[in-house]
Parts: C-alpha cells; sequence; structure tokens
C-alpha cells in the first residue's frame, strides 16, 4: 500500500522521519486522521498522542502542542516535543498533574498557565496508559 512520509520536528532534532499508512494527531480542538491522498491543510497541534499506523504496526508519541502541515502526501509536524509514547514518565505527569491543580490562579495569564500544564499532564498520562 502507498504511504505517507511523516516528519516531526522539534527545536532541538528531527525526532522522526518515517513512512505511514495512516497518521492520527492531536488537535487543539479534536484528532485528526491522515492518509494518502488527504487534501492539503495546515492545522494547530494539541497536547496528546501521535500514532502512526503500518500494516498491524502502530507507533505512539506524546506530542506537545505545535502546529501540522499535510501537502503532497507528506505530514510534517512542528512540536516543541515528541516522546515515544514508551518513554513518557507517568509518575512525573502525575506530580506535574498534582502540583498544577494545587496552584492557586489569580490573574488571566496564570490561569492560562494552570490550564496548559494540566493539559499537558493529562496528555501525559494518557499516551503512557495507552503506550504500555
Amino acid at each position: 500500500m502507498a504511504q505517507l512520509n511523516c516528519i516531526v520536528v522539534t527545536p532541538e532534532e528531527t525526532a522522526l522521519e518515517a513512512k505511514a499508512e495512516f497518521v492520527a494527531l492531536p488537535l487543539f480542538d479534536g484528532e485528526i486522521g491522515i492518509a494518502r491522498g488527504h487534501s492539503p491543510m495546515i492545522g494547530r497541534l494539541g497536547y496528546g498522542e501521535m500514532r502512526l499506523r503500518t500494516g498491524d504496526k502502530v507507533t505512539r508519541y506524546y506530542l506537545d502542542g505545535g502546529f501540522v502541515q499535510v501537502v503532497d502526501d507528506v505530514v510534517s509536524v512542528l512540536t516543541n516535543r515528541a516522546v515515544p509514547a514508551a518513554h513518557v514518565d507517568a509518575s512525573a505527569a502525575q506530580r506535574q498533574l498534582d502540583d498544577a491543580r494545587q496552584q492557586t490562579a489569580t490573574t488571566d495569564d496564570l490561569l492560562e498557565k494552570r490550564d496548559r500544564l494540566v493539559a499537558q499532564a493529562r496528555a501525559q498520562l494518557r499516551t503512557a496508559r495507552r503506550g504500555s
């Protein structure tokens, strides 16, 4: 079967260059699935799990927001962080979630920061649970 080229880039490195039949990504407002022949698009990523499927094999990564561009069967992902699901530290994510929930948010900026930390931690926990 024809495949997509998937490239994941973080500020530090090219985290992944792989071929896949299907790619699922966490958008900021839901999830999107991309297969060969997908129309061109640019989207804003949320925090969550990226899945690449080739045959029966599924590879999972945690993505920390960013952007995705799809053009000519190339899926380009720009993200702050890309971590293989098996390497997501669930205990660290749980600590981040517990700490964030205890933060007092008295301004809009503090509320936004707390909500971001909670969303990141929850997405990491979901990815860690699915990856194991």
